[in-house]
């Protein structure tokens, strides 16, 4: 831009976008609601590489040579352990968020492929119980829904104490999407805006938390695992916190996990990515002696891809957790329906008003006629088919590495591009050996003295 037309160059600083939020903030006196994930640049799976098997490492065959995705959860502590067939589960949404179809849509995918699907917040459906082969029952600082039947006939239950969109903070429901059978579900009036609070209420500490998950396996008998699930804000206290606490799985979130609704300033800065967060637990496992072992790590927050599978297992997870992505695989911002997200002053690919239940898609919404457009069963097939293509990518990267068992990848099958990814990840800068803040910085550029 030539210095004639400065005064017409854009502020960094108040951007358009900063300019535009100003306004709407001055003209409503509300902040702003929103659901999706982080749209700020951070650092993310992307910014590694595989370095890939050549002389020095020996590759697999193709698909020849077998690749194992197998993962158990709570052998050491339950009678009924959780085992899955691949490392990709789908992460709590929940009933009230979404739509009846969606829970079914979301159980019948997972179980084509034997994984887990989540319940979320507001208890147990039938539908997504009938088509979950292994559903997870996640028990919330809200306890709406909280049902001790529906606790026995789960698989395993997760204890929610932070979210990677909004760590510090509870979810929304907006009394729109709070239908008669949400409400019942929830013991709420219908259509009343509902807050659920940020912390349990009956502990505050690990050592309350130890004790609950003690009631919480004598309620189940001991027959099945506990899981934890924390936002990424201090992962290595939180994790080592919740192996202390009795956990047979900590779930991290970073901050690129999604959410249905919650305020934007809490998704866009709150939390650290999940490429920083996995390392820090890892640390706490291996300090602790669990890692890989006795305690499973789960990742999540804006995996996306088998890459991504592959390089938070890498990392050091023993799987991962998808949200967002399960949402667009059944149908989530299709393009079909264009016209009608343009009609809500958005468009296919960028609708993220999930609190409204407006959803064109029949997925993020209360409304039947809404949700009458999604086919559980097609729904279902298109999550089997992605869950399909995520494993197989992550498959031919772990052979290229030459592993036998996904769980096998390393830090050392890792280089970063970046200085940001390196010292977040802990792995070397690509062609260097050099971990910013691990190892002695890099060498500089000058000769070396002359000898006398």
């Amino acid at each position: 831009m030539s210095d004639d037309n400065w005064d017409l160059r854009e502020s960094y600083t108040f951007d358009r976008n900063v300019i535009a939020e100003i306004r709407r903030a001055a003209n409503t006196g509300i902040y702003k609601i929103r659901g999706w994930g982080a749209k700020r640049r951070l650092p993310t799976l992307d910014d590694l590489v595989f370095l890939g098997a050549s002389m020095s490492r020996y590759p697999l065959e193709g698909y020849r040579e077998a690749c194992a995705t197998d993962v158990t959860i709570g052998a050491d502590t339950a009678t009924n352990p959780v085992r899955l067939d691949i490392p990709i589960t789908i992460a709590g949404m929940s009933f009230g968020s979404l739509s009846a179809q969606a829970k079914e849509a979301l159980g019948r995918g997972a179980s084509k492929m034997g994984t887990s699907t989540t319940t979320g917040d507001g208890g147990m459906t039938d539908e997504e119980r009938q088509s979950s082969k292994t559903l997870i029952y996640q028990y919330l600082p809200s306890r709406y829904g909280m049902n001790p039947d529906h606790l026995r006939a789960a698989d395993a239950v997760e204890i929610v104490v932070g979210q990677g969109a909004k760590p510090g903070g509870g979810g929304m429901l907006l009394g729109q999407k709070i239908t008669d059978r949400v409400a019942e579900m929830r013991t709420l009036p219908t259509g009343i805006d509902q807050r659920s609070a940020c912390r349990h209420p009956d502990w505050t500490g690990p050592d309350d938390l130890e004790i609950k998950i003690q009631e919480l396996r004598e309620i189940v008998d001991h027959r099945i695992p506990v899981y934890i699930k924390v936002g990424a804000a201090r992962p290595y206290y939180d994790t080592a916190l919740a192996v202390k606490a009795g956990a047979d799985a900590v779930v991290v979130d970073g901050m690129q996990g999604g959410t249905a609704a919650t305020q934007d300033v809490f998704i866009e800065h709150v939390g650290i990515p999940t490429i920083a967060a996995i390392g820090e637990s890892v640390r706490a496992l291996q300090e602790l002696g669990v890692h890989r072992e006795k305690v499973k790590l789960i990742a999540a927050g804006g995996i996306r891809s088998g890459a991504d599978v592959a390089k938070a297992i890498a990392l050091g997870a023993d799987a991962v957790s998808i949200g967002t992505a399960a949402l667009i695989a059944i149908g989530d911002n299709d393009p079909a329906y264009d016209d009608d997200y343009r009609r809500l002053g958005s468009a296919a690919g960028f609708f993220d008003d999930f609190q409204d239940g407006n959803d064109p898609a029949g997925i993020t919404t209360q409304d039947p006629d809404l949700a009458a457009r999604l086919n559980p069963k097609i729904a279902g097939q298109r999550l089997a088919n992605y869950l399909q293509v995520l494993t197989l990518e992550a498959q031919t990267l772990a052979r290229a590495n030459g592993k036998s068992h996904i769980l096998n990848l390393e830090p050392e099958d890792l280089a970063a591009l970046t200085i940001e990814a390196a010292a977040m990840a802990k792995v070397p800068l690509a062609g260097t050996n050099w971990i910013p803040g691990l190892t002695p910085d890099p060498p500089t550029n000058q000769s070396p003295p002359q000898q006398l």
